[in-house]
């Protein structure tokens, strides 16, 4: 990109200018844009905006700003590392927005992008009652990014938040103290339940690690950047699930609900489990792969559940 870079530096003179021909120079490079940025232009204005220290919501004659030497090389260093490492934009700013929230990230954890902003925002309705909502369990939290949607959502509710990695658990009490919920968010290293006192929770969430051995093989360039602890789930992605299916009703109260992300591994879990009657939500902006079972559900397939082989 070196021989590309001494056209801006000449001709290009605003944000808006450095926003386009970024973008520009994104699609010509063929990057994934998968991991929370939709498209090109998108991951343009965020890194642009990042490095030159402006907030993401800048009013659109601030574009026409003329920029100086340093700030469009400062853009430029941003645009080269997307380019030639191809590591994802929220590592270069080591900042993620999640369920309207920001969060610290680096490559100690996956950069949010999941549905369930979608159904925090919405409080979980209609598959439970917002009132009811009291003690909330997320496992394999990562950034804890879902745990602190959560605590956002239902101010009243205690939440523990559980992961197998201490770098990520290291990132999460990054978060946790960003936002102020050392007395109500609990961090606890744990493989899914194994550490978790005995207790039973309204909520149990998890967007665990779902990618089977084949696709591990198959990912983008920009996946080599994320831990693969945090998206390899064995043969066929079920690892991590089937464990936790087998284990959640002993932690949920009797009108509690589980709900998991298992993206587009959930056609192998209905497959493997057909007789468990997985409820698959629907989400207005895009998303699959959530599933949600009640309490009583699960009680009733816990031999399925313990009669699987993995």
């Amino acid at each position: 990109m070196q021989r590309q870079t001494e056209k801006p530096l000449s001709e290009l003179r605003s944000i808006r200018d450095m926003v386009l021909w970024g973008a520009q120079q994104f699609e010509h490079a063929e990057l994934c844009h998968t991991h929370g940025m939709p498209d090109a232009l998108d991951e343009a204005v965020f890194l642009c905006l990042s490095a030159l220290h402006r907030p993401l919501d800048i009013e659109q004659h601030e574009f026409d700003t003329v920029l100086s030497d340093d700030e469009k090389q400062q853009v430029l260093a941003a645009y080269n590392r997307r380019i030639e490492q191809r590591i994802p934009a929220s590592y270069i700013t080591q900042s993620a927005w999640f369920a309207g929230l920001e969060f610290y990230v680096d490559e100690r954890v996956l950069i949010p992008r999941s549905p369930f902003a979608e159904l925090i925002d919405d409080r979980f309705a209609p598959w439970i009652a917002e009132h009811r909502v009291h003690d909330v369990l997320d496992l394999c939290t990562g950034s804890g990014c879902i745990a602190i949607a959560c605590a956002s959502a239902f101010p009243d509710a205690r939440v523990v938040a559980t992961d197998l990695s201490a770098d990520a658990l290291d990132v999460a009490e990054i978060n946790r103290q960003r936002h102020g919920l050392q007395d109500r968010l609990q961090l606890l290293k744990s493989d899914l339940f194994d550490a978790i006192p005995a207790q039973q929770f309204d909520l149990i969430v998890s967007n665990p690690p779902y990618v089977s051995l084949e696709e591990m093989s198959e990912l983008n360039a920009e996946f080599d950047h994320e831990p693969a602890l945090g998206l390899a789930a064995g043969e066929q992605g079920l690892d991590i699930v089937i464990p936790m299916l087998r284990q959640a009703r002993d932690y949920l109260k009797d009108d509690g609900i589980l709900v998991v992300e298992v993206g587009y591994t959930w056609p192998v879990l209905q497959q493997a489990l057909p007789g468990v009657p997985f409820m698959w939500l629907e989400f207005e902006f895009g998303g699959e792969g959530v599933f949600t079972l009640t309490a009583e559900q699960l009680q009733q397939c816990q031999s399925q559940f313990d009669s699987f082989q993995l």
